[in-house]
């Protein structure tokens, strides 16, 4: 292998494809704005492997929420192609993409979106009873996701009544609770103080290795995406794989955004 794609292979993390759990190639996204074309991605190549912790980082407006949109299919790319398990994500029908969002895809945004009314085990059941699952199986489920997040005793308060950390990780147990591969987690630190910040990034770290996810995560906090598997940057619509140095101790692991 050549010193150029040497470079490529470790800016995407190329390995051998049984090993993929995501992969991207030629990606572009292009937004019309008036008479212009605004583009955010401009031909982005990535492969995640399965177990892999992504971090990645950029600033505001480089197309970091862009990105996970795609993957989850949110979104439909302007041209490029997606493949998860091998399969090409633009080939789906659109009951194929739900079933897709649904099942194999577990997102947690920057802010938690919890329905304020309901209470947090209802919030953990919802994608479930979504999905067609019986209530009292949906229930006991999302009982054990709210155990898993530490947050057992709280299964009876509505979400309103909830600290910002807590309601984060209820929308974490919510993510996980149909069981997805791929947690793709939109900057899920940026609304938390530094305490919080640190208390969720561990917990979404020790739930990826509990149930063996691949996950991607966008981020400011560099001090947080420096403890991921891979840190890449986007820069000018592309991705270029970064080494973040040590910070000082006195460096705040909180919202950097």
């Amino acid at each position: 292998m050549d010193g150029q794609s040497t470079a490529a292979a470790i800016t995407t993390g190329a390995t051998r494809a049984s090993e993929v759990a995501a992969r991207v190639e030629g990606l572009r996204k292009s937004f019309r704005s008036g008479d212009a074309e605004l583009t955010v991605l401009n031909g982005v190549n990535l492969f995640v492997q399965r177990g892999e912790l992504v971090a990645v980082i950029g600033p505001s407006g480089s197309g970091k929420s862009t990105l996970l949109h795609l993957l989850a299919a949110l979104d439909t790319p302007t041209s490029g192609t997606i493949y998860f398990d091998g399969k090409a994500l633009n080939a789906f029908s659109e009951a194929e993409r739900a079933a897709y969002r649904n099942r194999s895809i577990g997102f947690v945004w920057q802010r938690h979106h919890l329905l304020p009314d309901f209470t947090a085990a209802e919030n953990v059941a919802m994608p479930l009873l979504v999905n067609g699952t019986p209530p009292d199986e949906a229930s006991r489920s999302a009982q054990r996701w709210l155990h898993e997040v530490g947050l057992a005793e709280r299964a009876g308060h509505r979400a309103g009544e909830l600290s910002g950390g807590e309601q984060q990780r209820v929308a974490i147990a919510r993510a996980l609770v149909t069981g997805p591969q791929l947690l793709l987690a939109d900057e899920p630190t940026g609304d938390l103080d530094e305490q919080n910040a640190e208390a969720v990034f561990a917990l979404i770290q020790r739930l990826h290795g509990l149930h063996g996810l691949t996950s991607v995560m966008a981020t400011h906090n560099l001090a947080l995406a420096r403890r991921c598997n891979r840190v890449l940057a986007l820069e000018h619509g592309t991705l270029v794989a970064r080494a973040i140095a040590a910070a000082p101790e006195t460096q705040s692991t909180g919202n950097q955004g």
